[in-house]
């Protein structure tokens, strides 16, 4: 009489990560206590003023101003550091030349500095007395408490996450395949555009939307050099933190809930692009 095996388990049933269910529902309930909860928060508060009364708050000059001052630098200070930050990550991970190593590692130094010591020494850099500053001002520049200002201190702030996110996917591109292209005849702005940029894209994207999001709500950095005018270079954070310091929690926290939805739809159309680009490389013959 023959033995009887036992039937292994069915490939589908095995789970490829043990505790999977646990550890799904550990994240679930850690992202809810910490980023959930308190965006819901946000959305209750404001719920005491009705709708009519969150529009008149949003649609109130001041907020309109500050909000396009947040957004506007911020959009444009992203789009500087994605251009800078990739060519940045290039010289880093293409080339070799003394000292490389200290300036790789000044990269990083926004993210340790205090963001008021960097506005304290930007506002000390550009203001009109400044060392940068008073020759700007005599060329007719004016940097300090203008939105350039803030500009300026987003693009400092912004720079790493681009650097960082670009400069590992650009080490992995192949460099058989630009030697190809060469061997092709192609020229190197056609490789450039046909080869590399392709991989980048979804990196690039990813920075820009860090360094994006980054800007949108800093404070610290922005607040020595903005100059805080109503109307010209008072940033939303600002003018949050004056509407809590007048009691006005629910016109803070609507000027908040206005922020919130802006980002996440801004943010929302460059994770789309940026998923689409990855499909696109995906597909592309290699």
């Amino acid at each position: 009489m023959s033995a009887v095996l036992p039937v292994p388990a069915s490939p589908a049933r095995r789970r490829i990560l043990p505790g999977f269910g646990l550890s799904l529902g550990y994240t679930l309930a850690w992202l809810g206590l910490i980023v959930l909860i308190p965006l819901v928060g946000v959305f209750v508060k404001t719920s005491g003023l009705g709708l009519d009364g969150l529009w008149q708050v949003w649609t109130e000059p001041r907020v309109l101003a500050s909000l396009r001052v947040s957004f506007g630098t911020a959009l444009v200070a992203a789009a500087f550091n994605a251009v800078m930050g990739t060519l940045v990550a290039w010289v880093f991970v293409r080339y070799r030349f003394p000292g490389k190593r200290v300036f790789d590692a000044m990269i990083d130094l926004p993210f340790a500095l205090p963001t008021a010591v960097a506005g304290i020494a930007l506002a000390a850099l550009y203001g009109p007395n400044g060392w940068i500053g008073r020759w700007l001002e005599m060329a007719g520049i004016k940097v300090a408490y203008t939105p350039l200002g803030i500009t300026v201190a987003l693009v400092f702030i912004g720079l790493p996450f681009v650097v960082r996110v670009v400069q590992p996917v650009l080490a992995e591109v192949e460099r058989e395949l630009e030697e190809a292209a060469a061997t092709l005849g192609a020229g190197r702005w056609l490789t450039v555009r046909r080869v590399i940029l392709p991989a980048l894209w979804p990196a690039v994207l990813a920075g820009f939307a860090l360094a994006f999001a980054r800007g949108v709500g800093e404070y610290g950095s922005v607040i020595f050099i903005a100059g805080n005018l109503p109307g010209v270079s008072e940033i939303a954070p600002l003018l949050i933190t004056i509407k809590l310091e007048e009691f006005d929690y629910e016109g803070a926290t609507a000027i908040a809930a206005a922020m919130l939805l802006l980002s996440f739809a801004l943010l929302l159309f460059i994770n789309t692009l940026q998923a689409r680009l990855q499909r696109v490389g995906r597909r592309a013959p290699g």
